[in-house]
C-alpha cells in the first residue's frame, strides 16, 4: 500500500509540475513583435473587425511585447473620420492608442481627397507620413511584419 501511495504521490506531483509548466509556456509562448495593420477600405464593419483583431492580437500577446502601427491610406482614413461622430468607435480608437498602437495617416490621401487633420478623430501633425504605402514598405524593411485584416 505505501508503495501504491508513493507511486500516487509521484504521479500527482508530475502532473502538478507539467500542468505548471505548460500554463507557463502558453504565457510566454510569444516573443516580442512588430506589426502593422494596414486599413484602405471604406467599411465600417470591416474596420472594426480590424480594431478587434488589433485588441485581440494584444491580449494574446501582450501590449509590453507589441509595437503596432494602423496604416491608414486612401479609404481606410474614413476609420477616423467616422470616429469624429460615433462615441462607441473614438473609446475603441482610445482604449487602443492607450495601449501604445499608432495611427499614421497618409499625407497624400489628405491632399488628394481635400481633407483636414481636424476632420479626422484624436488626429495630430506627428500621426501624418508623408505616403500610406511608402511607410507600408518602410516598416516593412525594419522588420514589421503585415497584416490586411
Amino acid at each position: 500500500m505505501k508503495t501504491l501511495t508513493t507511486l500516487f504521490s509521484i504521479t500527482l506531483a508530475s502532473l502538478l509540475a507539467l500542468t505548471s509548466t505548460q500554463s507557463l509556456a502558453t504565457e510566454n509562448k510569444y516573443s516580442e513583435q512588430k506589426v502593422i495593420y494596414h486599413v484602405n477600405y471604406d467599411d465600417i464593419k470591416r474596420q472594426g473587425g480590424a480594431l478587434r483583431n488589433i485588441q485581440n492580437h494584444i491580449n494574446g500577446v501582450g501590449a509590453d511585447r507589441l509595437n503596432i502601427k494602423v496604416v491608414m491610406h486612401g479609404n481606410g482614413i474614413e476609420l477616423l473620420r467616422h470616429a469624429k461622430t460615433d462615441p462607441a468607435l473614438q473609446a475603441r480608437v482610445d482604449n487602443l492608442k492607450s495601449q501604445g498602437v499608432d495611427f499614421n495617416i497618409c499625407a497624400n490621401t489628405l491632399k488628394g481627397k481635400n481633407i483636414a487633420l481636424n476632420e479626422l478623430y484624436d488626429a495630430k501633425q506627428s500621426d501624418i507620413v508623408p505616403s500610406g504605402v511608402a511607410e507600408l514598405a518602410h516598416l516593412q524593411q525594419q522588420g514589421y511584419m503585415y497584416l490586411r485584416p
